[in-house]
């Protein structure tokens, strides 16, 4: 076993640890929507519009994170 060999177990160990936060971001940002249509039905198509676009964003942290760990598996 080598020092590349390890590396490369830890960089997939490291993304799926990173994917712990956007799983957790992912999950207020729609509990946020819930609960301010429960508030406020008539808002209900803004905040999805925005939750949607929160979704994207916050997903684009896990893509880079399986990037990386790609890049980094060498």
């Amino acid at each position: 076993m080598t020092a590349l060999d390890i590396s490369g177990n830890i960089a997939v160990l490291g993304y799926g640890l990173a994917a712990i936060g956007p799983g957790v971001g992912v999950g207020l940002i729609f509990a946020a929507v819930i609960n301010g249509t429960a508030r406020q039905p008539e808002a209900q198509s803004k905040l999805q519009s925005i939750a949607w676009i929160g979704f994207g964003v916050t997903e684009v942290l896990a893509i880079i994170g399986i990037a990386l760990a790609f890049v980094f598996r060498t």
